[in-house]
């Protein structure tokens, strides 16, 4: 359990630092009881204008264990990204679990949610 909960630990405190974009996430503790499980099985895209929120955008998915593909031409940046495999981040409370499947949704993920 501690060895699965490491890596959501990370996650959750580098989407804290990395996405403003992205709901804030509390670290996650020993007994977290809310779980967002969260997959993108096809290629998801965005398209930004600002190449600073497309690069923080793509630390955010790669923290989140994606696969993120980027490309900048005429003037933007297109972020895409994947994650076939079912992946879970923990939080503290309910109302930052909806927070995150929201972002997620809005992504183009899948999600789960357990209490």
């Amino acid at each position: 359990m501690t060895r699965r909960l490491f890596p959501l630990f990370a996650a959750a405190l580098a989407l804290t630092v990395l996405a403003p974009s992205a709901p804030a996430a509390s670290p996650v503790e020993a007994k977290a009881d809310e779980i967002v499980a969260y997959r993108a099985v096809k290629w998801q895209s965005g398209h930004f204008e600002d190449a600073k929120k497309a690069a923080t955008h793509a630390a955010t998915l790669k923290k989140l264990g994606c696969e993120v593909k980027t490309g900048a031409h005429g003037g933007h940046t297109d972020v895409s990204h994947r994650c076939p495999e079912w992946r879970e981040i923990a939080l503290a409370t309910h109302e930052k679990a909806h927070e995150w499947e929201t972002w997620l949704k809005a992504n183009g993920f899948e999600t789960r949610h357990f209490h």
